[in-house]
């Protein structure tokens, strides 16, 4: 920028500064930004998002720079090692700030806004320790606070139930090998139904894609898979991995008797009247016991429109257009979670009219759709995908 277009920012400051500087913000929006947030007493950068003059990552950036502080990932954080016990969900709902972790006497509070003063003195004193502020985006700090809070609260309960399994180890019979679960809210209400039909709702509620139950030498834990990333969302005494492991594997119709080989099954759970929810359940052998691992299949998800994708203008443009083909093929590739299956599904939804005979060859069929003639593979008996492609060709040349 030439010495004469600086001249022209002569007080406009901080980060709306830095936004003109950098592209992002024209001067005159700037000039009113820096006035209506004045008169209003709000930050800027809540001015400038609320009027759609900058994005929550545009003034991020801005930040950084302006105060020369590195952005944090809050992505990459693990939400059970969060520090957000040290202070009260009341303070980081206030401030939006989130204790992120401890070193030593110091506490590193996530914000959005540099300026915020109040908030790191607030949560100092709270504390009662030095605090260090890291700057992340603002969508993101709000994300990553809902996502905080929730696997606190979601620890805190499965923990509870996780306490009263104890009790268990002396009672006897086999209170779980008749049961045949088909809604999470019925049947037997012992510690062990109760904490796994928690942990299923809590995935569904929390929009997890996997659940997986790990047994190791000292402990038993629960992750859920929420944007690619796996959390611990709970604990159990290890010694009671086998009661629910088989509570799992009798909910799928697996074996429970074989623990040395790979299962695979399903559970269907009626969670309203409206609304039912499939899980694929897979079972390994590991050193310390069997791991299961479960996929949810919301067939709810296959009838989103494309507009609730998240993809960007010219991503769904591109989509569209190789759909309206007559041929061609269409690879979708990415991470676990970041939705593949959702993407094909919502695909064939925009296909699935009357005039069209639409066959896929699936393995596993993941997702039922009405309309859609959907083969699941099965290659010990010959139904191969080449199989399953040839029928297709010949009742519909």
């Amino acid at each position: 920028m030439n010495a004469n277009a600086t001249a022209n920012l002569v007080g406009i400051t901080g980060i709306a500064r830095r936004l003109v500087l950098d592209g992002h913000l024209a001067e005159a929006d700037a000039r009113k930004a820096l006035d209506e947030a004045t008169k209003a007493k709000t930050p800027v950068s809540r001015y400038l998002q609320d009027k759609k003059l900058a994005t929550a990552a545009q003034i991020a950036g801005a930040n950084a720079v302006e105060f020369g502080m590195p952005l944090f990932d809050a992505s990459a954080l693990d939400l059970n090692q969060a520090a957000t016990k040290l202070v009260s969900e009341e303070l980081i709902n206030k401030h939006m700030a989130l204790p992120l972790f401890k070193r030593g006497n110091r506490l590193f509070v996530g914000i959005s806004d540099p300026t915020n003063t109040r908030a790191l003195d607030e949560i100092k004193f709270a504390a009662n320790l030095t605090v260090e502020p890291i700057l992340v985006d603002e969508d993101r700090l709000r994300k990553t606070i809902d996502l905080a809070l929730t696997a606190s609260d979601s620890m805190g309960d499965a923990m509870d139930d996780a306490e009263g399994l104890e009790n268990l180890e002396s009672s006897s019979g086999d209170d779980d090998s008749s049961d045949n679960i088909a809604d999470a809210k019925g049947g037997d209400d012992t510690p062990v139904v109760r904490f796994v039909n928690k942990v299923l709702l809590d995935s569904i509620k929390r929009g997890a894609s996997d659940i997986h139950f790990e047994p190791y030498e000292n402990e038993f834990r629960v992750r859920l898979r929420m944007d690619g990333i796996l959390r611990t969302v709970a604990k159990a005494p290890v010694k009671l991995h086998q009661r629910i492991t088989a509570r799992l594997k009798v909910m799928a119709s697996l074996d429970i008797a074989e623990r040395r080989l790979p299962q695979d099954g399903r559970i269907k759970l009626n969670i309203s009247k409206t609304r039912q929810m499939d899980f694929r359940v897979s079972t390994c052998p590991t050193l310390f016991g069997e791991k299961v691992v479960l996929r949810l299949l919301d067939g709810s998800a296959a009838k989103l429109g494309i507009d609730k994708l998240g993809y960007e203008d010219d991503q769904k443009q591109l989509y569209l257009e190789a759909l309206a083909k007559p041929y061609g093929m269409i690879l979708v590739t990415g991470p676990t979670g970041s939705g593949k299956t959702v993407s094909l599904y919502t695909g064939l939804n925009i296909l699935n009219t009357e005039e069209r005979n639409i066959s896929t060859a699936e393995d596993p069929v993941e997702i039922r759709v009405p309309g859609i003639n959907q083969v699941q593979m099965n290659v010990k008996k010959g139904m191969t995908f080449a199989a399953a492609l040839r029928s297709f060709l010949r009742q519909d040349p």
